[in-house]
């Protein structure tokens, strides 16, 4: 048996389902609100305007690949990336807890201001891109840094910081890399019919939407903050004890 498979079996099945399903209501709404699909499909389709629908579908399927291999990469690596800069956990917590509910504050604050930076990332000199083909601007500038930047990576990152001890890890990291691929294909599915979003939804709907989103977002930071300050605090607390 695996370490992995072994871990679960000690910790139990109703005990390692409990990890993954809480993790898995933490990380989505993370992930989702830092992404914006749906906000994001509006300006994919004036990116993607002109352009033979089959070659929209396969741009926001490939779009969609590549934006789970960078999410999942962050959250599987985040570990070593800390330990390698020798970041404690607790100070990631805080700082990615700042990052999240500063990005979630101005989202709430100037969600126009967002959606133009957006747009500006996904355009070329502020024209539409009109490259020959469109495996060219797949990765850049459509999934990095349009779809996923580095707010979604620091979040992913933050997020596998939250890992709890072992042997609930592999049911953690499970459910955490179960919501960057849910949220991965809610891109996909929100690129291929950006179209039809943007005729439902209309410019107020894609408003409201963020706002909801930022909201989330902003609570999901405050969370992440207020747990990396009380491990901090902890951490102080035992070393005044100790000494």
């Amino acid at each position: 048996m695996s370490p992995g498979l072994h871990g679960i079996a000690s910790l139990g099945w109703k005990d390692a389902l409990s990890v993954f399903s809480n993790t898995f209501l933490l990380a989505f709404p993370a992930l989702f609100s830092i992404v914006n699909p749906i906000g994001a499909s509006l300006i994919f389709s004036q990116v993607t305007a002109g352009r033979e629908r089959s070659e929209t579908l396969a741009l926001a399927r490939t779009v969609a690949l590549y934006s789970a291999a960078l999410l999942i990469a962050s959250i599987w690596a985040g570990s070593a990336i800390l330990a390698f800069f020798g970041i404690t956990v607790d100070s990631l917590r805080i700082a990615g807890g700042l990052v999240v509910a500063v990005r979630a504050w101005s989202l709430l604050q100037a969600p126009e201001e967002a959606a133009a930076r957006k747009e500006k990332q996904a355009m070329q000199g502020g024209r539409t891109v009109t490259l020959p083909s469109w495996t060219e601007m797949a990765f850049f500038p459509m999934t990095m840094p349009f779809t996923v930047g580095p707010g979604s990576i620091a979040v992913a990152i933050a997020l596998s910081a939250s890992r709890p001890a072992s042997p609930a890890w592999l049911p953690f990291y499970l459910a955490v890399s179960a919501a960057a691929i849910v949220v991965a294909g809610t891109v996909w599915l929100a690129y291929s019919y950006a179209e039809r979003l943007v005729v439902l939804l209309g410019v107020t709907g894609a408003r409201i939407v963020s706002r909801l989103a930022a909201l989330i977002l902003l609570c999901i930071g405050v969370q992440i903050l207020s747990a990396g300050i009380e491990g901090l605090v902890v951490t102080i607390m035992h070393a005044v004890a100790a000494s």
